[in-house]
C-alpha cells in the first residue's frame, strides 16, 4: 500500500527514544509519508527539524493549537512565518477552537484562530484544523477565510452529520482517525464516513493518541503509531463498502494534492 498519515504528533516525548524504529514500522506497514503536526511554536520547530531529518518521508505543519492560544503573540506569529517559508512545511495549523477542554480562554482561542486564518490566506497555504464542541464559532470564522486558501482539512473529525455537511459544503477535506475503531464512541462515525465523497477523504493516526481499540493484540504501552494507519484503513474500507487498496490510492492522491507532496524518491 501507499498510505499517507496526514496527522502524527511525532514530536511527542514518547517517541524520543525510538523514532527511527517507529518510522521503520510505519514503512513496513505501507505508510509511505507522514505529516508531523505542529501545535505550538516549539512543537512546530521540532516538527520541521524531524522533517529535515527524514526528507521526502516526513513533512510538517506549523501552527498553534487552541490549547496553546494564550501563547499566540507577535513573536510567535513571526516565528510561524519563518517556519512556513520552509518547503517542508505544508500547512498552517494545527489551529482552531476547543471548547471541550477550554485549556485557553475562548477569547484567546478566537483571536489566535483568526490570526492563523489570516496568515494562511496571506501565504496561500492549506489549513490543518481542530474543532471540538465549538462548531458554531468555528464554522463562522472558517467561512470568512475558506475562499482565500487552497484547501482546508478538518482534522480528526468526530462531530455530527450536520457539522460534516457544513464542512463538505465549504469543500473541506475530512480526516478520519482511529476514533472510528472505538466501540464506545465511534459507532456514529461508522455511519457518517459513508457520506464523505472519496475526493474529500483523508486518513490519519493522531499518534500517539487514539490508539485503535480494535487492534489486536493491544500494545502494553498503549501508544498509537503511524503503523496502525493500515488498521484504520481496513476498518474504514469495511464501513464504506470499498476495497482497501482503493481507499489507500484515493486518500494518498488526496493528501498529495492537498499538501503538494511529491512521492518519495523510491516510488518515482
Amino acid at each position: 500500500m501507499d498510505l499517507i498519515d496526514i496527522g502524527a504528533n511525532l514530536t511527542h516525548e514518547s517517541f524520543r527514544h525510538d523514532i527511527d524504529a517507529v518510522l521503520a514500522r510505519a514503512h513496513a506497514a505501507g505508510v509511505a509519508q507522514m505529516l508531523v503536526t505542529g501545535a505550538s511554536r516549539a512543537g512546530s520547530e521540532q516538527a520541521l527539524a524531524l522533517a529535515h531529518a527524514h526528507p521526502g518521508v516526513l513533512h510538517a505543519t506549523a501552527g498553534v493549537h487552541p490549547h496553546h492560544a494564550i501563547d499566540y503573540d507577535a513573536d510567535t506569529e513571526a516565528a510561524l512565518r519563518a517556519l512556513l517559508r520552509d518547503p517542508a512545511v505544508r500547512a498552517v495549523g494545527e489551529t482552531g477552537l476547543d471548547y471541550y477542554r477550554n485549556y485557553a480562554p475562548r477569547a484567546a482561542q478566537l483571536r489566535a484562530f483568526e490570526q492563523q486564518l489570516a496568515l494562511a490566506a496571506e501565504l496561500g497555504m492549506p489549513l490543518f484544523l481542530h474543532q471540538r464542541e465549538a462548531h458554531s464559532d468555528f464554522i463562522a470564522l472558517l467561512k470568512t477565510a475558506r475562499d482565500q486558501v487552497p484547501a482546508a482539512v478538518v482534522h480528526c473529525f468526530t462531530d455530527t452529520r450536520a457539522a460534516l455537511h457544513d464542512y463538505l459544503d465549504l469543500d473541506c477535506h475530512i480526516g478520519i482517525t482511529g476514533w472510528l475503531c472505538d466501540e464506545r464512541r465511534g459507532t456514529p462515525l461508522r455511519e457518517l464516513v459513508r457520506e464523505i465523497p472519496g475526493e474529500r477523504l483523508l486518513i490519519e493516526t493522531d499518534a500517539p493518541y487514539l490508539l485503535p481499540r480494535s487492534v489486536r493484540p493491544q500494545p502494553s504501552h498503549r501508544r498509537n503509531e503511524p503503523m496502525y494507519l493500515a488498521h484504520i484503513v481496513a476498518e474504514l474500507a469495511r464501513d464504506r463498502g470499498e476495497d482497501v487498496a482503493r481507499i489507500a490510492r484515493q486518500t494518498g492522491a488526496n493528501a498529495r494534492a492537498v499538501f503538494g507532496l511529491a512521492a518519495p524518491a523510491a516510488q518515482r
